[in-house]
């Protein structure tokens, strides 16, 4: 969080949902890209919104000029409800967008179980909405049935993994794109946390979110 770091009350099928808003760092008359929703790791293992990984990947799309909007899925901090092992949080995920972005340009985010989430977000909202940018960091791809990504937003998708991801397997992330072809990023020595590696992500991201799909 910084100083300019907004918290928010959101309402969801659970009950509240714990958000934080961060905004968007634009030259003076410039609006923003537009909002950018974020999804946390697994809640069982101590995942929420604050998580270093989370966090850098708000930094990034704020620094790109969007507005960063990460939250607690239920169960998690003050988020009513329980976990539901992904069912719920993509419910939680697509209240977040109608009520942070509902209208505008968005980007998806998520990081291991969310990265899990954010891919069945965006599989819900893609037939309906334009997704500008998805980035998908430590992708939970050997414990959960990871939706594809629309062949249409491959051009603008970032896959991001640790060559050494001892918590999810490189392996698992290259069979689930393979049949896709949809490109892999992968980080040398990088683990599931990137610990020593934030820095290099962060960077990763913003010069993704630079590149025009």
């Amino acid at each position: 969080m910084n100083a300019h770091t907004q918290r928010l009350t959101l309402q969801g099928a659970a009950g509240a949902i714990q958000a934080l808003r961060d905004p968007a760092t634009v030259a003076a008359g410039q609006a923003p890209h537009g909002v950018a929703v974020i999804a946390h790791p697994h809640p069982l293992f101590g995942g929420t919104m604050d998580n270093k990984v989370v966090q850098t990947l708000a930094r990034a799309f704020v620094h790109a000029g969007w507005t960063a909007v990460r939250f607690n899925f239920r169960g998690v901090g003050d988020s009513a409800g329980e976990h539901d092992n992904g069912t719920g949080e993509a419910q939680d995920f697509l209240s977040v967008v109608e009520q942070v972005a509902p209208e505008g340009p968005i980007a998806l985010a998520g990081f291991s179980f969310g990265a899990f989430v954010t891919s069945h977000a965006l599989a819900a909202l893609w037939p309906q909405r334009q997704v500008e940018q998805i980035v998908l960091v430590g992708t939970a791809t050997s414990r959960f049935q990871v939706a594809p990504i629309p062949a249409e937003a491959h051009s603008r998708t970032l896959i991001v993994h640790g060559e050494h991801d001892d918590t999810v397997p490189l392996s698992t992330v290259m069979d689930w794109a393979r049949p896709q072809t949809l490109p892999v990023t992968v980080v040398p020595g990088g683990g599931h946390f990137f610990h020593g590696q934030l820095g290099l992500l962060k960077n990763l991201v913003v010069h993704h979110l630079h590149s025009k799909p």
